[in-house]
């Protein structure tokens, strides 16, 4: 009976051993199932996808490099490795979808500016290589540079970085469609993932847990939530109400604060607070008079703590982390600039809110006693450390904790102006996506191996067809409605800026007058500033071709976006913060 015993339990361990087993296995394959998801290539491990689908993902796969191939490929090859253990059938291989290894792929080659001095000198940053390629430049070339300067508190340690404006001006993250952030987003997660291989950082993503409904209408409410509650209140609005209401208290009254977010309110008087925003913020009848700064930060840092999930969120929280972990300051940065891009909307905009009054925190140093490390100090743990998800920062002594946060934080605050652009290199694949994706009819004759070839050369094909000299009509655009055109002549100087100018001097100083004159019941579209007529802030827009609607740089050189984009329109409108009510 004893051998019958230990037979039992010995079954029972196996059982137990074999069920955790394939927990992992389960798990491992829904984290690649979700990752090809989120890229936009989940078609590649589905065996019901037609004709039309197997074009899109062959377009989207023809736009990338060499080592973002090989990145989609590991995580098939990952998933297709725990069906097997599933015993389940594989997925399709890559090369049916369209007859040529992604790895073939060609890769654009660059020359990655290194400092060859050590101290925090200027740093060049490159956007228009792919982040993963210049780290496989530096790794090959075995010189990553150690930096001696990443856990000091003394802010003079932070260099300047310096990115270069290519021909084509700065595409920050408000400037581009939804449409084309949303590829955007897939091909920077595809970017950030092989970027992440390649530096040896884990990227395993978590999920929030259940929460339970708050009972307040302000803390503990998703920002999803209250973003859709206070668009019935005021529409367009991009952070909550409440968040722009403290932060705008805070820039008036406590930036002179010495000790502001450092110095803790009062306990009492900040609940009586949240019990009084929670009756009567919405009904407008809150006064801010007699609140105190530090009450008010501490409601600030309460609000960000109390969210059910963080403002980082549970996907990436931890792979924002990871980047205290890179030697390199480069390095930091473009993973950020990824994992920026790869925000939700309302997070990526209550994030930046947040930035932007820290670096405001930041500049009164010498009156509030609040340097770049005391602030990225304070607010780290609330952004890095949250109940709903479990952080390897939790890791060693809480001083310990806090120190590894802050060095994330720090580089937030100080380069938030560089990442919350678009770097060239996704701008070009972007617009690749979009020209191959308008050819979807052309890839049903299968032969999807020329027209990659073809997708990588036209660009190059359009340069050479510069013209000296040449005209382009400009349409003039208010509300939904266009109210006239223009005519601006291009050279090889002409840029956004210099064609904006001749619209102000086209139809401001001579509204009714001229060639493409604006009629008079358009008269709306100026405002009155100090008792004459004005242009709102008005910007030139690319629309169609390859973009959806691209806000462009005042710095845009015309002749080399026209070779870039030779179907796409140009339309002055208002921009759209700017916009009238």
């Amino acid at each position: 009976s004893s051998m019958c015993t230990r037979c039992c339990m010995n079954e029972r361990v196996f059982l137990s051993l074999l069920y955790v087993c394939l927990f992992f296995v389960c798990a491992e394959g829904e984290q690649e199932e979700q990752w090809l998801a989120d890229a936009g290539l989940s078609n590649l491990i589905s065996d019901d996808s037609g004709e039309c689908e197997d074009v899109d993902k062959a377009a989207l796969l023809s736009t990338l490099t060499r080592t973002q191939a090989e990145a989609v490929q590991r995580r098939i090859d990952s998933y297709t490795r725990s069906l097997r253990k599933r015993n389940k059938p594989p997925p399709r291989d890559v090369r049916d979808i369209f007859h040529s290894p992604i790895s073939q792929v060609k890769t654009a080659s660059a020359s990655v500016t290194q400092d060859q001095h050590g101290g925090p000198k200027d740093e060049i940053f490159i956007t228009d290589v792919a982040y993963c390629e210049q780290a496989v430049i530096l790794i090959k070339q075995a010189s990553l540079p150690q930096t001696t300067y990443h856990r000091r508190k003394e802010d003079g340690t932070l260099p300047r970085v310096v990115c270069p404006k290519c021909r084509m001006g700065v595409t920050r993250i408000y400037d581009l469609s939804h449409t084309d952030m949303k590829k955007v987003r897939q091909l920077a997660l595809i970017d950030m993932t092989a970027l992440s291989d390649l530096l040896e950082l884990e990227v395993k993503r978590h999920k929030s847990g259940k929460r339970k409904i708050p009972e307040s209408s302000l803390f503990g409410v998703p920002l999803a939530t209250l973003l859709e509650n206070d668009q019935k209140v005021k529409p367009h609005t991009s952070i909550p109400l409440f968040m722009q209401a403290l932060l705008s208290f805070l820039e008036k009254k406590g930036l002179d604060s010495e000790g502001i977010l450092r110095v803790p309110g009062s306990l009492s008087r900040i609940k009586v607070l949240q019990q009084s925003l929670d009756g009567t913020f919405y009904s407008g009848q809150f006064s801010w008079d007699d609140v105190s700064p530090n009450d008010a930060a501490a409601l600030l840092k309460k609000f960000i703590r109390e969210l059910p999930a963080p403002i980082l969120t549970p996907e990436y929280l931890n792979t924002f982390s990871a980047v205290r972990d890179i030697t390199d300051l480069k390095q930091k940065l473009h993973m950020l600039n990824l994992l920026i891009l790869l925000l939700p909307e309302p997070n990526r905009n209550t994030l930046k809110a947040l930035l932007e009054f820290l670096s405001k925190v930041v500049s009164r140093e010498k009156k509030n006693r609040m340097n770049l490390w005391a602030v990225a100090t304070i607010m780290a743990p609330n952004l890095f450390l949250h109940k709903a998800v479990p952080s390897k920062l939790t890791e060693g002594s809480e001083k310990g904790q806090v120190e590894k946060a802050a060095d994330v934080m720090r580089l937030l605050i100080r380069y938030q102006d560089l990442l919350w652009t678009v770097p060239n290199f996704l701008m070009s694949q972007v617009r690749r996506l979009n020209e191959n994706s308008s050819r979807r009819y052309q890839f049903y004759d299968r032969r999807i191996k020329n027209l990659l070839r073809k997708s990588h050369t036209d660009s190059r094909e359009k340069r050479e067809k510069n013209v000296p000299e040449m005209c382009r009509t400009v349409k003039i655009q208010v509300g939904d409605t266009q109210t006239s055109t223009m005519e601006f002549h291009l050279n090889i100087n002409s840029r956004t800026s210099d064609l904006l100018a001749q619209f102000q001097r086209q139809f401001l100083h001579s509204p009714e007058n001229g060639k493409g004159k604006m009629r008079r019941y358009d008269v709306n579209y100026f405002i009155k500033v100090n008792g004459s007529l004005a242009l709102p802030d008005c910007a030139l827009y690319e629309v169609g071709g390859n973009i959806g609607d691209h806000c462009l740089d005042p710095d845009t050189h015309l002749q080399d976006l026209y070779n870039s984009n030779p179907g796409g329109e140009w339309v002055i409108r208002v921009k759209a913060h700017s916009r009238l009510v």
